[in-house]
């Protein structure tokens, strides 16, 4: 009996052991999901593949976040995310997209022992003023991205693009783009002496999601003769590729290289998530997150970090050489692209001609 129960006593001990195992499980690379979803083919997935790989290459425990309610996730949903992660054992949390602002300035505040990688952010200020050291802020160049893509489109020979944002036009990285889009359309067309019309749209993305109202309207612009559009924003990529199929139509994909998402793509303006995401985390883990916490760090084209991706080029009149020589201007700084997109729809372009689509 005695032995019975010594046995039943140590069977026990070893299940409370393996419980306990499971609630004190660490994980201390932490991802905090924009809205939208995680494999979004775009802005979540090229961050939590940048977190993944930085954490496999070090042997590092690492797990994602998504904030309740998905689309409309609250300031108060993000924050329950970022205290999880920092319950969960969190050294280091990558926070993707603007609006996470709120909630990790609080979660910051509240943790300065705990370091925060805020992609496509910035520095972020406490209650009393003060700047947050334990944040990093991380953006991009998506203006010089955006300018390739439209100087492409229209070197390819399209002369009707089209513009389908992400953000209700409030998103800066979208906007960046967009404008970006414009310029380097203008360029081409002002070199080759040709006139460009552009839909340009912020509808249906409020929640960067697909949607049958986007895709109904972007069939509306195939089927009346737009040729190429330019997909900036999250999963809405997928009614992109969608209409475009169904019309015949070409689609310049976002953020990562989605030629292989869909036939439609013919080019992606991306930008190093990636990238950026693991020289972050590669500060961290350096010792060295000092030199970019409280500061606000911009990549671009001199830092290799935006661009057409070159790998699975499919453009056939504008060659690749051609792009890396415009590239090289815009990374010696010989060429240089306007960042600022306010009133970006409403300004005067010489060569192209912009219907702002409400």
């Amino acid at each position: 009996m005695k032995k019975l129960t010594a046995l039943l006593l140590a069977a026990m001990a070893a299940l409370v052991l393996v419980a306990c195992g499971q609630r004190t499980s660490t994980f201390e690379i932490a991802f905090v999901t924009d809205i939208g979803q995680l494999m979004d083919k775009s802005f979540n997935q090229g961050t939590w593949e940048g977190v993944e790989g930085f954490a496999k290459e070090n042997k590092k425990t690492y797990k994602y976040y998504q904030p309740a309610n998905g689309a409309d996730a609250t300031d108060e949903d993000r924050y329950d995310a970022m205290k999880a992660a920092i319950t969960n054992g969190a050294k280091v949390l990558v926070c993707a997209g603007f609006m996470q602002q709120n909630a990790l300035t609080r979660i910051a505040e509240e943790n300065k022992d705990v370091s925060f990688i805020f992609i496509d952010g910035y520095p972020l200020v406490d209650s009393k003023g003060n700047t947050l050291t334990n944040v990093a802020g991380i953006a991009f160049m998506e203006e010089q991205s955006g300018f390739l893509a439209g100087y492409a489109c229209v070197k390819e020979g399209y002369t009707k693009l089209g513009f389908s944002g992400g953000g209700g036009g409030t998103n800066p990285a979208c906007q960046r783009f967009g404008y970006g889009f414009i310029q380097g359309a203008n360029k081409a067309a002002e070199e080759d002496n040709k006139e460009i019309t552009m839909k340009y749209s912020w509808l249906y993305g409020d929640s960067f999601t697909a949607s049958a109202e986007l895709q109904t309207m972007l069939e509306g612009w195939y089927s009346t003769g737009t040729q190429v559009v330019f997909s900036c924003g999250g999963s809405m990529c997928n009614s992109a590729f969608a209409s475009a199929r169904a019309n015949n139509g070409k689609v310049v994909g976002v953020d990562v290289d989605q030629s292989n998402e869909s036939e439609t793509v013919i080019t992606s303006a991306t930008k190093g998530l990636q990238s950026g995401t693991k020289w972050a985390l590669g500060k961290f883990y350096d010792n060295k997150f000092s030199e970019i916490g409280g500061t606000g760090t911009s990549l671009g084209a001199s830092d290799d970090a935006v661009g057409l991706p070159e790998a699975t080029w499919k453009l056939e009149h504008f060659t690749v050489q051609q792009y890396k020589d415009l590239f090289a201007k815009i990374k010696n700084g010989t060429l240089t692209v306007d960042n600022n997109p306010e009133g970006a729809e409403t300004k005067t372009y010489s060569n192209v001609t912009v219907d702002f689509v409400r």
